[in-house]
């Protein structure tokens, strides 16, 4: 029988390049000093909360998408509860760690046998689950009542700030939950200043996300 091509999934690398896709998007959640609302920590179906890199990892997805329900489940989770998963949605990868036995003779496995000759042997596994938010025939206990988010009054304009970063030519879209520079329609995305405790906070991430739109056009040019 022909042994299949197929690469096998590297669990590390896919950690790996989630980071990374967040890191270039310019989407840190960790580092948000204005309000975002939406949902708590990551939630299991049966409502025990993610741990260590599952929760760091659905939190920024939850941050970066903007889903209300904390609530992530498997497709087989998923149909027991006859809902089913929208069509399109993409899925988020999620680990496990476990150890697993070996005796010292090589290619013999017992998980079962405690002996001093069985060797642990680490290992990490992965699977798939869909946030509540992409899925559909779900009963209402999964779509719980997001936090509202508090307008604070006192978050005005600074004059002389906002008049300064208006006068840059740069295209600024204020909306939304997330702070980012997207280069394929050149425009930068902004909450609007209501949402910051701090106006000060407010003009420094608009300078920060104003210097991923000039690195564009100060950095030199690949050639192809």
């Amino acid at each position: 029988m022909a042994k299949s091509t197929k690469p096998r999934f590297d669990v590390a690398a896919s950690i790996t390049d989630e980071l990374i896709g967040i890191i270039d998007r310019g989407v840190l959640p960790w580092r948000k000093p204005w309000q975002v609302g939406g949902s708590s920590v990551p939630l299991r179906q049966n409502g025990e909360p993610y741990q260590g890199i599952n929760n760091f990892l659905l939190t920024m997805r939850t941050m970066m998408v903007g889903y209300t329900s904390p609530y992530w489940m498997t497709l087989r989770q998923a149909n027991e509860l006859d809902a089913k998963v929208l069509k399109g949605s993409k899925s988020s990868v999620v680990v496990y760690y476990g150890t697993a036995k070996r005796r010292c003779e090589e290619g013999v496995h017992d998980n079962d046998t405690e002996t001093d000759d069985a060797k642990a042997i680490p290992f990490m596994k992965s699977y798939r689950v869909f946030n509540a938010g992409q899925i559909d025939g779900l009963p209402e206990t999964f779509h719980p009542k997001p936090r509202e988010i508090e307008v604070r009054p006192k978050s005005k304009p600074i004059p002389h700030m906002q008049a300064f970063f208006e006068a840059i030519e740069a295209e600024v879209t204020f909306t939304g939950r997330e702070a980012y520079y997207m280069p394929a329609v050149d425009k930068i995305y902004m909450p609007e200043l209501a949402l910051f405790e701090n106006p000060l906070h407010f003009y420094g991430v608009w300078a920060h996300e104003l210097g991923h739109n000039a690195a564009v056009w100060i950095m030199p040019r690949r050639s192809s």
